[in-house]
């Protein structure tokens, strides 16, 4: 067998670039993919800072082509979403162990700054759920006592942190760093929290008065049981079923008639109001109902003061913060992409961050405590026909009314309805079909989702949210350190050359093997990728000299897939090259990257193996052999 194969067609050499342009593109790739400044070249310095102020300020560029029909548009929708976020503040306040106004406080001042700043014109911003009671839950194991002024700090704290957290991200451009975390670990997490949600509010539907701190399962149950009968108090249990049963049947009648959306919106208003003046006029509150009793009137007051920014609490409200900041951004950014991709417009992830950023460092001054983008609330903003952020200023206006005029009116309002309206939220963020659909495509995100799941449900938010970051490094890890590799044979009739496993009609070329590498390769796979090549090549080789056909005198591999390549991954090639040589096995290269290309020369791999064994195509490759006197 000679060494030599004819020259067919030679596979080019990008030019080469200098060590400053090689960092200049990669940096530019990783965090200016979007080319932000594109817009700021050959511009006058006025128009450079008018650029500048809309790039910080979005409502500044659509803002010019605001008009009255918009802002009808807008108007409704804000006054919508007013009707179901009041009450929701309300409640969620509650999930934070805080008194109901700061929920209310949150929605005034965090939508305004979200206004000017976000770039999504369909998110809804306020208090939510999930962050409320992972929020609540991690404060209360820094101070137990959640009526002291430590633990309002504290919450005001965590809350600045969480904004400083969220603004870093998007001023240094990091917002692919929340795209770690598995879109299925993030169901599986949310699904936990609602369902660890949900088994709180048993404490308010049913009454019970002395209830666990913890937020697991078990310690839940085990406290609704122990107050069996005697803790329940049953006018609180028919106050509270008669309006969580009111509630999804709205909720049903919504999801039947996308033109009725309005009537689920309304209704936890609705319910507030009628359950507030039933218990005033019954006195049910003298019989054990719970009511909230006092929301404070006005304006936020300001909390920059409040702020720990020394003692023996900075360190939990910076740890507090980036938790809670990171589950709050992640969530808000998911539910802009999900309507953005809807409306078919771009959602600037590093804007959002940004926006969501400043909006908290602000509230956290403003006696608010951790927003973000609610989808209970974006998805009735989205029905109600908003087209701006505008909804949001309208909505905050519409609260500021509220802690102005009418708080006085809800000292009435049972916690039990309260309750309710949390369970009807939060269980909508269960997604049974979902999880279905994650075990029929993919095993590991199924397992990613369920771990986050059960980690939330059986011990805390803290353990479920680190069981999906793991899962999903270790689904990273595992496909970066075992990439798959496949044999390709041609398929009849063409000269593409496919998986044998995907199209078992594929032919393999006698003498010859094909394999494919589909990942790149570094330092944590080349040792793997070379071996199973070596592997591959042995059982082929005994398979076909067990049917009688020729043995394999030429290995090809195929790289289109293979992006990039290190130091580990060129040695492991030259290990391979001496391994097939005392095999008598030549090695061929087909259609390598410009940047697989310009290592394999800087290496001078390309002298070991030799140029004309390097071509753009399996097709060349294989037609260039066969010029020998292969037979296809």
């Amino acid at each position: 067998m000679g060494d030599e194969i004819p020259f067919f067609h030679k596979v080019e050499v990008p030019p080469k670039q200098t060590l400053f342009q090689e960092f200049k593109h990669n940096v530019k790739e990783i965090f200016f993919s979007d080319n932000p400044l594109s817009k700021f070249k050959n511009r006058s310095g006025s128009r450079k800072f008018v650029l500048g102020l809309q790039a910080i300020f979005p409502i500044f560029e659509w803002g010019r082509g605001y008009n009255l029909k918009t802002f009808r548009y807008d108007f409704i929708a804000g006054l919508t979403i007013a009707s179901l976020c009041i009450p929701q503040d309300i409640a969620y306040a509650r999930l934070t162990n805080l008194d109901p106004q700061y929920g209310l406080y949150t929605s005034f001042v965090t939508p305004l700054v979200y206004a000017f700043m976000g770039s999504s014109r369909d998110i809804a911003v306020g208090p939510v759920s999930v962050v409320s009671l992972l929020l609540g839950t991690m404060l209360k194991e820094e101070i137990s006592d959640f009526k002291s002024h430590e633990y309002l700090r504290l919450a005001f704290t965590a809350t600045f942190f969480a904004g400083i957290t969220q603004m870093a991200l998007g001023v240094l451009r990091l917002g692919f760093l929340i795209d770690f975390i598995s879109h299925a670990a993030i169901m599986g997490f949310v699904a936990g929290a609602a369902i660890s949600i949900t088994l709180q509010q048993l404490k308010g539907l049913l009454g019970i008065k002395n209830f666990t701190k913890k937020a697991d399962i078990v310690s839940v149950m085990r406290s609704v049981w122990s107050a069996m009968p005697h803790g329940w108090n049953w006018q609180t249990i028919v106050i509270g079923v008669a309006f969580l049963v009111f509630l999804l049947i709205t909720k049903y009648i919504a999801r039947k008639n996308k033109k009725l959306f309005w009537v689920s919106a309304v209704a936890p208003m609705v319910s507030v109001i009628l359950s507030t003046f039933f218990v005033y006029i019954t006195r049910a509150d003298k019989k054990g109902v719970s009511i909230v009793r006092h929301i404070e009137k006005g304006v936020n007051p300001s909390s920059a003061s409040e702020i720990f920014f020394s003692g023996k609490y900075l360190g939990a409200g910076i740890r507090i913060g980036v938790v809670a900041g990171m589950v709050a951004l992640t969530e808000g950014v998911a539910i802009g992409r999900t309507f953005a991709a809807i409306k078919d417009y771009s959602l600037d992830g590093n804007k959002e961050m940004l926006a969501m950023g400043t909006m908290n460092i602000i509230g956290s001054m403003t006696s608010c405590y951790i927003a973000t983008g609610s989808f209970s609330r974006s998805a009735v903003n989205f029905m109600a026909g908003c087209k701006t952020a505008v909804s949001n200023i309208v909505m905050s206006i519409v609260v500021l009314l509220t802690l102005i005029l009418i708080t006085p009116l809800f000292k009435y309002t049972p916690n039990a309805v309260l309750s309710s309206i949390i369970i009807v939220v939060v269980l909508g963020l269960v997604n049974i079909d979902v999880v279905l659909l994650l075990w029929k495509i993919d095993k590991f995100d199924f397992v990613a989702c369920m771990g986050a799941f059960f980690g939330v449900i059986f011990k805390s938010f803290e353990i479920g949210l680190l069981v999906a970051v793991v899962i999903s490094f270790a689904k990273i890890l595992l496909q970066v350190t075992r990439p798959k590799t496949a044999v390709l044979g041609k398929v009849p009739g063409t000269s593409v050359y496919r998986n044998i496993q995907q199209y078992p009609e594929a032919t393999q070329i006698q003498g010859m093997l094909i394999i494919r590498v589909d990942s790149a390769i570094y330092f944590s796979n080349s040792n793997y990728i070379k071996e199973r090549i070596l592997r591959c090549l042995a059982d082929e080789d005994v398979q076909r000299i067990e049917n009688e056909f020729p043995r394999i005198q030429y290995l090809i591999v195929e790289m289109s897939p293979v992006i990039d390549i290190d130091t580990s991954g060129i040695h492991a090639f030259e290990e391979l090259y001496k391994s097939l040589q005392k095999r008598e096995v030549q090695l061929v290269l087909s259609n390598p990257g410009p940047i697989v290309m310009e290592k394999f020369q800087a290496s001078k791999l390309t002298d070991l193996i030799g140029e004309n064994k390097i071509f753009p195509s399996v097709a060349d490759a294989v037609a260039t052999i066969c010029t020998k006197g292969q037979e296809l």
